[in-house]
């Protein structure tokens, strides 16, 4: 008689975190000294910031990257609360530090995404610290921070807190106040939404587009790319506005057929 195994546990499912990273603009050109100062007075800001929005620092996985902070909240951390307040202060807080005698300005460039994310043997995996890691890095973020000489902070989220949070009217937040960027970084595609506290969105619009790098062509226009079409295309034009950041607009659709067209690859479409 065959020995029937018992049912196995059911796996655990994803667990969805809120995903944040924080990192010092053109902390290369500091000498040791100067970029441990700095590394300390980053850690004292966001010490700062989480206290004066009542979350608790202690609570944070984090895992330091020298100018780079990058950060796994608790899974009953207000994501409201991250984007409104704890931008607020932290800005405040910047503001108040660069405007007294310092021998090095603080800028920093902070991103923030919802999504799976567990621990891994080098940190975390999932794709929410993965986008996290590119969009602190997107160009569109980089060129708003360099055209506002002014703003000692920019920070985007990602499409999917913009969505869900954002555009949900809770207070302190305002969806005005973002400006939609297309990110390309490494192999990773996807939307973004850009704020500078202080600054309002036809600043940031102007500063992303001064910095837009000019469009590719093709060597063949009859044969464009497929790999970097963009996700969201229809008939060969793309839908939405205020995007910027090396958009790649689709193929047209063969006659008789209609609909959107899908990316043609994996990869560039955003993380879900």
């Amino acid at each position: 008689m065959k020995e029937i195994s018992p049912p196995r546990a059911p796996a655990c499912p994803p667990r969805r975190r809120l995903c944040l990273a924080v990192d010092v603009e053109q902390y290369s050109r500091l000498d040791t000294r100067a970029q441990s100062a700095v590394q300390s007075e980053l850690v004292r800001l966001l010490e700062e910031a989480a206290a004066l929005t009542g979350l608790d620092r202690a609570a944070w996985t984090r895992q330091p990257q020298g100018d780079l902070e990058f950060a796994v909240l608790p899974e009953a951390t207000p994501e409201d609360a991250v984007l409104g307040p704890f931008v607020h202060h932290l800005a405040v807080r910047l503001r108040d530090r660069n405007d007294r005698p310092v021998a090095h300005r603080v800028r920093l460039r902070m991103a923030v995404d919802t999504g799976v994310a567990e621990d891994a043997a080098l940190g975390h995996a999932g794709p929410a610290p993965v986008a996290v890691a590119r969009y602190v890095n997107a160009p569109p973020l980089k060129a708003a921070l360099a055209g506002l000489t002014a703003a000692d902070l920019a920070v985007v989220v990602s499409d999917r807190l913009y969505q869900d949070v954002v555009r949900s009217g809770r207070p302190d937040l305002d969806p005005v106040e973002y400006v939609r960027v297309h990110v390309r970084v490494k192999e990773f595609g996807g939307y973004g939404w850009v704020r500078v506290p202080g600054h309002g969105p036809d600043d940031v619009r102007a500063a992303v587009a001064a910095e837009a790098p000019e469009p590719r062509h093709a060597p063949d226009a009859g044969a464009p790319d497929r790999a970097r079409l963009s996700q969201y295309v229809h008939q060969g034009a793309a839908v939405g506005g205020d995007v910027f950041g090396g958009l790649a607009v689709g193929l047209p659709l063969p006659s008789g057929r209609s609909g959107p067209v899908l990316p043609g690859s994996s990869g560039s479409g955003p993380l879900r």
